[in-house]
């Protein structure tokens, strides 16, 4: 029977030796539930730290920007009082200005009404004023050329009355301003030779007079009588005295004179061109081709061709039929709207 013990007891020793793995195993996996247990607690406090870190800085921030609010906000309290006030003095400024003003809209339209009354007396003064201007514009122009037959200045003279008719504010003499252009019309259509071409070419007839050569003496001197005294031949060669009879012919022994007494005629023609003056202008012209004869015919041909067109030149043209038709419309009207005393007929009147 103890044998049968012995060896049933025997097979079951070596059981405790085969569990001892299946243990290590177990305790392995526990220690590692445990350390995974603790990395997840401390992952799980370190989240929470670092979320109480955040929620701290957080709330510090907050409350820095609560602080700068609050003083932000007592900054526009107080800018807001500033405010109140100057509202406050501004609603009294603008009292006294609202009664200043008042005062002011009473006085301008006093100031109106006055503006009014000069406005009305200028008026009146200016138009009368720019009638006398146009009216002395018309009668010199009218004068001019009853004197001097210059068509363009007594133009300049009308263009200018017509302006200051322009501005006159009655209506009524825009009639006038229609006969000052009838007789602008009428004055540009005279064709009248110009003063200063004729005074350019009459400057180019003296330079090529000055330059013609002299003729053969016609009238010999005459010889002295055999019977004269020795003392009258030598006084008769120093001195020479001639009868009014033989001043004509003196042209044609002397060419020099000849020459300036032509050069002379030629500035009279000069003069007489910017006068006007026709009739002392052909005067000029025959008494400077008169003077010619002391020279040689065949240089003197192209010298009398230019002087007789020159004679043939027309410096005063009639004036026209309608010249001053404006200038008595002007007075008319005047007389009939009370503008101004007319001026008297004699003194200054247009031909």
């Amino acid at each position: 029977m103890s044998e049968t013990v012995e060896t049933t007891s025997l097979p079951a020793l070596p059981e405790p030796a085969r569990s001892t793995p299946r243990t290590r195993r177990g305790g392995l996996a526990v220690a590692f539930a445990v350390a995974a247990l603790v990395l997840a607690g401390y992952a799980v406090w370190r989240t929470e730290m670092l979320a109480r870190r955040d929620d701290a800085a957080q709330t510090q921030r907050l409350a820095g920007d609560v602080d700068m609010l609050n003083h932000s906000i007592e900054q526009l309290r107080s800018t807001a009082n500033t405010l109140r006030a100057r509202l406050d003095d501004g609603e009294k400024v603008d009292k006294s200005e609202r009664e200043e003003l008042l005062a002011l809209t009473e006085r301008t339209r006093l100031v109106e009404d006055a503006v009014a009354n000069l406005a009305d007396k200028r008026l009146s003064g200016r138009d009368a004023l720019l009638l006398n201007e146009a009216e002395m514009l018309l009668t010199l122009g009218g004068e001019r050329y009853a004197l001097f037959r210059d068509p363009q200045a007594t133009i300049a003279a009308y263009r200018l009355a017509d302006t200051a008719l322009a501005e006159v504010e009655d209506a009524a003499f825009s009639t006038v301003r229609q006969s000052i252009s009838a007789e602008i019309e009428a004055l540009s259509a005279l064709h009248g030779d110009s003063a200063s071409a004729l005074a350019a070419r009459l400057m180019q007839l003296r330079t090529r007079i000055a330059a013609l050569p002299a003729a053969a003496r016609i009238v010999a001197a005459e010889p002295q009588p055999e019977s004269a005294s020795r003392l009258w031949r030598v006084l008769g060669a120093l001195v020479t005295v001639r009868h009014d009879d033989d001043a004509r012919a003196l042209h044609l022994r002397d060419a020099g004179l000849a020459r300036e007494l032509a050069v002379l005629d030629l500035r009279d023609a000069e003069a007489a061109a910017f006068a006007r003056d026709e009739a002392r202008f052909r005067a000029a012209i025959a008494a400077a081709r008169a003077e010619l004869g002391a020279f040689d015919a065949a240089a003197v041909r192209d010298v009398r061709t230019e002087l007789d067109a020159l004679a043939d030149a027309t410096l005063a043209p009639p004036p026209p039929d309608i010249l001053g038709v404006a200038l008595k419309e002007l007075r008319n009207l005047r007389a009939t709207h009370a503008l101004g005393a007319p001026p008297r007929a004699a003194v200054g009147s247009s031909p």
